[in-house]
């Protein structure tokens, strides 16, 4: 047992010499850092645990940016710890004690921010990175560097020149660094990758410093819940839109905001919202009265005035997912676009495909959408009106954007129809109850699917319904062959109002090319009562839910004898939001000024607003050939027509019990011209 007596000052040895590390790492004190090179890294949901070196503790706190600031102008602070009202400033860090840095204890959950003396200059903004533990964006590595540092790799990103460095992923074990140009709000509900937990040492590291669009933003309503812990609180703010202006134009990304919610005139501000929420347990407070308003994405728009033709060219701040297209040439003058943050729409001066109008000397204008989805209509689109002026004279060059959109959107024509059924009905209704047959895009909507007979045994359930164009050459599915809906988004599950009624929830939208939209399901009757199906749907953040939908029968023999699936249909016509006034267009007025920017053009200008439309001409025997054409056509329609009918009526003599209801066959002869009046209706107001 001699070896005992060595062993143990081996040991007394290692302990001695590790706490003289410690206290040269905690005492020793560091050489001033510049202020102009100091930068915070945040952690959402750890709180760090030091009492021996807490420097001061500020109650009364509602800005992070002011704890931020305090601990800047004190060289002895390292880190904080935030919460909403309390600012706690300590002497050292977790790179010094890592062990002291834990998850917050539900059910609140703290910021911990800790101070950074850089080598590569920050930005101006409060904080410059986010930093998520033991988490990784998958998918979209760019470049993979060797960092020496976690701090290393953060100076990687803020100094990339070759594309623009979003986010990073650093291996804590192997030291490697790989650089993205995406982060987890480009990429959330895109289905490309996102950021996933990692045991492999990992952290996701998000540049602050990136400058991202922010004009044209939409948010979206996040009701009945609240953020726990926001980084700034504002009292005595006049309305919602002003804590919306304090949000867009904060020292910080903000992502979120509420009004009123937690006092008279309180603003709130986050730069989190539910996609970058995913590893904290329970964030919110469940208030039912209470609305949080998240950012859903922006958009800079530039013009471009060339010789030839004129270019749109837009920036976002998501992964943009959808079309944007001339308003007159929904087919012709269109771009595609999947999964880009930016992207543009040429349209030659000289081309019939995409309408671009002349007025007057030297000034062309058109009319350009943005649409996020592939076949319809949504509120969250933008309507733009675009215009270059070119001066010969002088070359002056100048770029704005005006929405043009002013007053309200006048009804158009409007029809009702009602399908003709013995047992149920399908109507479009308001969220009162009241049917409706025209609305705006973006109106709330519901579909109400009805067993007349109030003392009928038989329950209902829906599925396979469809939306289709006024001239049935695009359709979209809305609930499929099971029950489920395809795209919450656009129509909710269906679900039992009361007895013998089904209700599905949605926001008016409509396709390009018509301002008729038509919807046809198949609804079965069973008896006694519809087992709901279970649709697994996923939210805003990325995660799968379970919702109950009115979709399938107990038993195929719960159907009477004689029962079949019937055909309901119905129509509405819907104008959207970029609506044209022909006076405005016959005066050639345009709307007044709004947010500028610069755009280098040769010898042009570029602006968004209202146009006239190009004036025709036509010759005698180009209206004898387009009377003819007309009459071959009607004739070619009262020939299907009538070969339809006859079909129909072998199939109601034939197919037993099954009814069929219909639409009025004049929806489709509506105009599809809803496209023809020049954005009358406010922007802001759609939010």
């Amino acid at each position: 047992m001699r070896w005992l007596p060595a062993l143990t000052l081996l040991l007394l040895a290692a302990r001695a010499q590790q706490q003289e590390d410690d206290d040269d790492a905690a005492g020793t004190p560091e050489e001033p850092c510049d202020p102009e090179m100091v930068g915070f890294e945040l952690i959402t949901g750890y709180v760090y645990s030091a009492p021996g070196d807490l420097l001061d503790s500020l109650p009364g706190t509602l800005m992070l940016t002011d704890c931020l600031e305090t601990c800047q102008a004190n060289e002895s602070c390292r880190s904080v710890n935030y919460e909403t009202g309390l600012c706690v400033l300590f002497a050292s860090d977790a790179d010094i004690y890592p062990g002291a840095l834990s998850r917050s204890q539900f059910p609140v959950f703290t910021i911990y921010a800790q101070k950074h003396c850089l080598t590569v200059k920050p930005c101006e903004r409060a904080w410059c990175f986010d930093r998520v533990l033991r988490h990784r964006l998958s998918g979209h590595a760019k470049k993979q560097l060797a960092a020496t540092s976690r701090q290393d790799c953060l100076e990687l990103c803020l100094g990339e020149r070759e594309f623009l460095c979003r986010s990073a992923n650093y291996n804590n074990n192997t030291g490697e660094c790989s650089l993205s140009d995406m982060d987890r709000a480009t990429v959330a509900g895109s289905g490309s990758g996102g950021l996933q937990p990692s045991d492999d040492g990992d952290d996701y590291l998000e540049n602050q410093c990136v400058e991202q669009p922010n004009k044209l933003c939409e948010y979206k309503k996040l009701s009945g819940r609240i953020l726990k812990t926001v980084d700034s609180v504002y009292q005595d703010v006049g309305s919602a839109d002003e804590c919306r202006e304090l949000c867009v134009n904060s020292p910080f990304r903000c992502r979120s905001y509420d009004f009123g919610d937690t006092g008279e005139m309180v603003c709130r501000l986050s730069h989190h919202s539910r996609a970058t929420l995913a590893d904290i347990q329970d964030p919110y407070l469940d208030v039912p009265e209470a609305t949080t308003h998240e950012l859903s994405s922006c958009y800079n728009v530039s013009i471009e005035c060339g010789s030839t033709g004129m270019a749109a060219r837009i920036k976002t701040t998501k992964l943009f997912d959808g079309k944007i297209y001339a308003k007159g040439s929904p087919n012709s003058c269109v771009e595609d676009v999947r999964g880009s943050l930016e992207f543009e729409l040429r349209m030659p001066y000289n081309s019939v495909d995409c309408q671009v109008r002349q007025q007057g000397l030297g000034r062309y204008v058109n009319d350009i959408v943005i649409q996020n989805h592939d076949v319809i209509v949504t509120s969250s689109d933008l309507g733009l009106a675009v215009t270059c002026q070119y001066d010969l004279t002088n070359k002056s060059v100048a770029s704005e954007v005006d929405l043009g959109v002013k007053g309200e959107a006048r009804p158009a024509l409007s029809e009702e129809s009602v399908v003709e059924s013995p047992n149920v009905a399908m109507r479009i209704t308001d969220r009162r109850g009241a049917d409706v047959s025209s609305a705006t895009v973006g109106d709330p909507l519901a579909l109400k699917f009805e067993v007349l007979d109030k003392g009928s045994p038989f329950e209902i359930f829906v599925r396979d319904l469809v939306a289709l164009d006024g001239v049935d050459s695009h359709e979209i599915a809305l609930v499929d062959s099971d029950g489920c809906p395809t795209n919450p988004d656009i129509l909710g599950p269906v679900y039992q109002a009361e007895k013998g009624i089904l209700l599905s929830h949605m926001d008016a939208f409509k396709f390009p090319s018509s301002d008729v939209v038509q919807f046809r399901a198949l609804v079965t009757p069973c008896m006694h009562a519809c087992e709901p199906v279970d649709c697994s749907l996923e939210d805003p953040a990325g995660e799968l839910r379970s919702v109950a939908s009115l979709g399938r029968r107990r038993r195929r023999r719960a159907a009477p004898e004689g029962s079949a699936d019937m055909l309901l249909v119905q129509a509405i016509r819907i104008t959207d939001k970029f609506g044209f006034d022909p006076q405005q267009q016959q005066r050639g007025g345009g709307g007044g000024g709004g947010w500028n920017t610069s755009s280098a053009a040769a010898g042009g200008s570029a602006v968004f607003e209202a146009a006239p439309a190009p004036a025709s001409c036509f010759s005698a025997p180009a209206v004898a050939a387009a009377g003819a054409a007309f009459l071959a056509a009607e004739l070619a329609v009262l020939l299907a027509w009538g070969l339809t009918w006859r079909r129909r009526r072998r199939e109601l003599k034939c197919g037993g019990g099954g009814s069929l209801g219909a639409a009025s066959m004049g929806a489709a002869a509506l105009s599809s011209d809803s496209l023809s009046k020049l954005y009358d209706s406010g922007f802001a107001r759609r939010f």
